[in-house]
């Protein structure tokens, strides 16, 4: 199974992705959608393109976004929810159901520590990815998000044949 991970931004949007087999998991890519055009509709429509393209080349089966919290910024924080808005529309329009994650649940499960700093995830990704050539901040979070719902989606296979072994 193929997971997208997307970081959500509206300057740049990461992404990445995994495959997962059993308990072992490989990257597959990782990159960063860098938004072009003077208003925001063009910035919107060119993440739209690029994501787009993204599942086009790597035909994800899952993929998942980081949730994001009001800040102090609220016109800040509205740009960065279209974004996020673009984020999930693009695999959604592919026929794939949107994970969404706090970005401490990621932490927590990538890392083992809910408040983990940049430096503590982009660690943990490349131990849990060997070899991986992270394409920058965005695209490490991404990776995390995509290894917190593979991780996620395999806890819910399990839970599920567990029911069905009980008759449940």
């Amino acid at each position: 199974m193929r997971v997208l991970g997307i970081d959500p931004g509206l300057r740049n949007m990461g992404w990445g992705v995994i495959e997962v087999a059993g308990p072992r998991i490989a990257h597959v890519a990782n990159g960063v959608c860098c938004s072009v055009g003077d208003d925001l509709g063009s910035r919107l429509l060119s993440l739209h393109i690029q994501l787009s393209d993204v599942l086009k080349q790597h035909a994800p089966d899952a993929a998942a976004v980081e949730q994001t919290f009001v800040n102090k910024d609220g016109a800040g924080t509205l740009k960065l929810g279209q974004a996020r808005g673009i984020a999930m529309l693009v695999p959604a329009q592919a026929g794939l159901v949107v994970g969404e994650y706090a970005p401490n649940a990621i932490k927590k499960t990538v890392v083992g520590v809910g408040h983990a700093d940049k430096a503590q995830v982009a660690h943990m990704v490349k131990v849990q990815l060997p070899g991986v050539q992270l394409s920058g901040p965005d695209a490490t979070d991404a990776l995390a998000i995509a290894i917190c719902h593979a991780f996620h989606l395999q806890s819910a296979g399990s839970l599920t044949q567990a029911l069905a072994r009980v008759g449940v």
